[in-house]
């Protein structure tokens, strides 16, 4: 009986612990969307992904070149000939679908190599704040199940000051500007 006294009151010791520790929440994924750094990488991906599209389109119009001289002229050339243009084109081909694989790869670990710094000073600004605020946990809203407003701080506010996020900024404003930025880069 001594025993089962002893466990029930350690249980309510350690919920009592529990229930004093502070709690925290933040959606860490639109903070690092909004941050002006994650601007300027979205700024270079934009400049590489275009140059990337430009260069395939570029060797796309070759080939769509060189097969349309292949149609029109292939009745007339020689035997060696015909084989050193389907040879041509073959490589051309080859040389698109290479430069297809490998540009994504590379995009991706660019994208990468730009966003791993801003993670880092993300993190370690939330960090930073839940240890002055003395915050036991901090969950991300976007991945937990359920967080209750009533008994966690928004430390969203404060994280936003601190990585110099404009004050009103949001993700539905950040869309609408890359919507038009988008369109003003097509009507060029």
């Amino acid at each position: 009986m001594k025993k089962i006294l002893l466990i029930a009151a350690l249980g309510l010791a350690s919920v009592a612990g529990f229930a004093q520790q502070k709690f925290a929440h933040i959606n860490f994924q639109e903070l690092v969307t909004l941050m002006p750094e994650a601007d300027q990488a979205r700024e270079v991906m934009s400049a590489s992904s275009k140059e990337a599209q430009d260069t395939y389109q570029s060797m796309v119009e070759e080939y769509q070149s060189k097969y349309t001289q292949y149609s029109q002229k292939a009745s007339t050339w020689t035997q060696a000939i015909k084989e050193s243009k389907e040879k041509e084109l073959g490589e051309i081909s080859q040389r698109i679908q290479e430069f297809e694989q490998s540009i994504q790869i590379e995009l991706q670990q660019q994208q990468q190599e730009l966003m791993a710094p801003i993670y880092e000073k993300a993190n370690n600004t939330l960090q930073e704040l839940a240890k002055k605020g003395g915050y036991v946990y901090v969950f991300d809203i976007s991945t937990a199940l359920y967080v209750d407003p009533s008994q966690s701080t928004d430390l969203t506010p404060a994280a936003r000051k601190a990585l110099n996020i404009p004050e009103g900024r949001t993700l539905e404003q950040l869309q609408k500007e890359l919507e038009a930025q988008a369109q003003a880069e097509q009507a060029q």
